[in-house]
């Protein structure tokens, strides 16, 4: 029982944008955790952290502006705190917003769960002249009031202390009083002393006399007097506990929207912020990429294979250790620094107040497809990862919007295809940046041509109006961009040493099976690449090989190259070479060093370096090189483009969208896949 009386159980409850993430980043550190709502694709946080005594968890919920549960994000926050409520509140309330988040602070007052009240981006306030009465607010209230600064980390001590202090005293919020004749009716109404207000309500809604009552004295219906009086009540809790100081300066926000927002200005540095990020994260990425792909293949392989000899494994154990596990898993695994540095740069435009901005930038673009700009950011983080960007369609409004937007995210090319593209292009191509730079244009034409016939014909409807909030422009701390960069990656990197592990161990018994098989070609991979070989002969690819790479890729897009990998491997000879250690390991040394000085001068150089081809190839590239020519990799690739070869962006959709739209699209995308790079198969061969 004292073990129980040890743990608190704290709900991250606020507006959108008002800071939580970066509050949770620096409460939970290390132990914060990213996943799912049951049975929802809504993003779920949550991590703990242990104080003066206390096992405290807490557990973001989304960001929403009233409990009114009519959204999703509502609805799953509604839920969560009236039937599993937790041990207490923290109402995280953006300063300079104050007014407008009070709303949402009666609702949860009117729950009488134990609250702390967090009063975040103090610093924002201060530079607008807005001070808060903390004493007098805490006073009105009856709970504890902090000031923070999510971004620096100002304040989080003051947070679990007034956590740990509401749950021992069992500080509970004064209860929320409203306007006299609404107050008189629900009293009358009233069982129990334990009766919340938001209880009250609840009875006082369902019952008709009441809600003639209120309609006979307020001359409107009994919700709209309700949050009426709730507005009321922030109305006046505002104007009783804040001054505001007269500004006459421009504040940062209005100067820099004035060019960032601006029709042409602001268009010229979005496609420049673009720009930037492609060539940091990619240039930036590359030379740590190719350390990471020598340091496994030249060092860990054979360092491996040392070990296991000096253990007296066999030749076969020592073969899935350096086909199976470092040919596939670790060829993957190379890419690490792309997803990590692709993730920190969204992050930072995300937090700095930019995201947001695009939309309203981009939004007369986006009308013309019968969309908001708002539907602009989900498309934006399909180059980041698909998945994601479907579950951020879940913030949009109109089902038609958010079904024409989810159709179009799959054309947006991740980096898992990149990994893809940029492997072939740099084997085939004389120029791969054009050539990855082309079928990035391709997809989003694809996309558009699909928005395009769906608005015409299946989703047809008229535009619906929306207003997006513009935050503040805000500096992240590197340690909060890290923070949540590294619970994303941890996804990744669970992601590859799970699932493309286990797809690489099977891949190889199909290789290795039936028992004694001595050609690859005999082998049940063989056999199954052989079988498609009708499918896919059409549109250049007749080696088998090729094709069987494309049937684990449907559970994620690269391991295309990791199941290409172990098959080639599988299939070529091993040259046995001298390995010395100590001298691997210094030469692996050297090779970090220089990789991190190039990453770094690739941000002083104005020039695109990621696809400079390079003079060796890695023995993946030269094998396939002979077993394709460029017009069939310029086929596979455009296949790959266009073809939603991704379980996990295909089982999201059929929860967002249904499993009739995912399967439609499913075979609709193969067909523009198919049809796509036959037209550039023929075409090409008949030039």
């Amino acid at each position: 029982m004292k073990s129980e009386e040890k743990n608190i159980k704290v709900a991250l409850v606020g507006n959108p944008n008002v800071g939580k993430t970066s509050l949770l980043n620096h409460l939970a550190g290390t132990t914060l955790r990213v996943g799912n709502w049951p049975g929802v694709t809504v993003e779920k946080k949550e991590g703990k952290t242990f104080y003066n005594g206390y096992t405290i968890y807490f557990i973001d919920l989304p960001g929403i502006y009233t409990l009114e549960p009519l959204s999703e994000d509502e609805y799953i926050a509604y839920r969560f705190l009236t039937e599993e409520p937790p041990d207490m509140i923290l109402n995280v309330i953006e300063t300079p917003n104050m007014e407008r988040d009070l709303f949402l602070t009666a609702e949860l007052l009117e729950l009488g769960i134990p609250m702390v009240l967090v009063l975040n981006m103090i610093d924002e306030a201060q530079k607008l002249g807005v001070d808060v009465d903390t004493e007098r607010l805490e006073e009105l209230l009856g709970l504890k009031v902090v000031k923070t600064n999510g971004r620096t980390g100002v304040g989080i001590k003051d947070i679990l202390t007034a956590i740990v202090e509401t749950y021992e005293k069992k500080i509970t919020p004064k209860e929320i009083r409203y306007s006299e004749d609404l107050e008189r009716l629900l009293t009358s109404l009233r069982e129990s002393v334990k009766e919340t207000k938001q209880q009250l309500i609840k009875k006082l809604l369902a019952h008709k006399e009441y809600l003639h009552e209120i309609e006979r004295l307020y001359g409107k219906p009994a919700q709209q007097v309700i949050r009426e009086n709730r507005f009321a009540f922030a109305h006046g809790l505002y104007n009783e506990v804040v001054k505001r100081k007269p500004i006459t300066s421009t504040d940062i926000t209005t100067l820099l929207d004035r060019f960032l927002l601006h029709p042409y200005i602001g268009t010229v540095v979005f496609f420049l912020i673009m720009f930037i990020l492609f060539k940091v994260s990619f240039d930036f990425s590359k030379p740590f990429m190719d350390w990471l792909d020598g340091f496994l293949n030249d060092f860990v392989s054979p360092a491996l294979g040392l070990a296991l000899i000096e253990l007296g494994m066999p030749d076969l154990v020592l073969r899935f250790f350096s086909e199976a596990v470092i040919g596939g898993v670790g060829f993957v695994l190379t890419f690490t620094p792309l997803i990590a540095v692709i993730y920190l740069l969204l992050s930072f435009l995300e937090f700095t107040g930019y995201l947001p901005r695009i939309a309203f930038l981009m939004d007369r673009v986006m009308h013309r497809l019968g969309l908001h700009g708002k539907s602009l950011i989900p498309l934006l983080l399909g180059f980041g990862c698909n998945v994601p960007a479907i579950v951020a369609t879940r913030t949009m409004e109109s089902k038609r919007d958010k079904l024409l937007v989810i159709a179009m995210i799959p054309f947006m090319s991740c980096p898992a295809r990149l990994v893809v593209f940029s492997f072939f292009a740099i084997t085939f191509f004389k120029n791969p940046a054009l050539v990855i730079f082309s079928l990035y244009i391709l997809g989003i034409v694809i996309a558009l041509i699909t928005a395009i016939t769906l608005r015409k014909t299946i989703l047809r409807g008229s535009l619906e109006h929306f207003v997006m909030e513009l935050p503040p422009y805000r500096l992240p701390t590197l340690r909060l961009l890290f923070g949540v960069v590294w619970v994303y990656l941890k996804d990744f990197l669970y992601r590859a040493g799970t699932l493309i592990f286990a797809v690489s161990i099977l891949i190889w018994l199909s290789m290795n099976l039936p028992p004694g098989v001595e050609k690859p070609e005999d082998s049940i991979a063989g056999k199954v690449g052989k079988a498609l070989i009708p499918i896919f002969e059409p549109i250049g690819i007749k080696d088998w090989r090729v094709s069987t790479s494309l049937i684990p890729a449907f559970l994620a897009r690269e391991i295309v190259l990791s199941s290409m990998a172990t098959i080639y491997l599988a299939e070529g000879t091993k040259k046995k070479e001298e390995f010395s250690l100590s001298e691997s390991a210094k030469e692996q040394l050297f090779g970090l060093l220089s990789a991190t000085k190039e990453a770094f001068y690739s941000l002083i150089n104005p020039l695109p370096r990621t696809f400079e081809v390079s003079e060796e190839y890695s023995n993946l590239r030269s094998v396939v090189s002979k077993s394709m020519d460029e017009l069939s990799a310029l086929s596979f690739m455009i296949f790959i483009l266009i073809y939603t070869s991704c379980l996990g962006t295909i089982s999201v959709m059929w929860r967002e969208a249904g499993k009739k739209f995912a399967l439609g699209f499913l075979i609709y995308s193969f067909l523009m896949a198919w049809l796509s790079a036959f037209i550039v198969y023929k075409v090409g061969s008949m030039l």
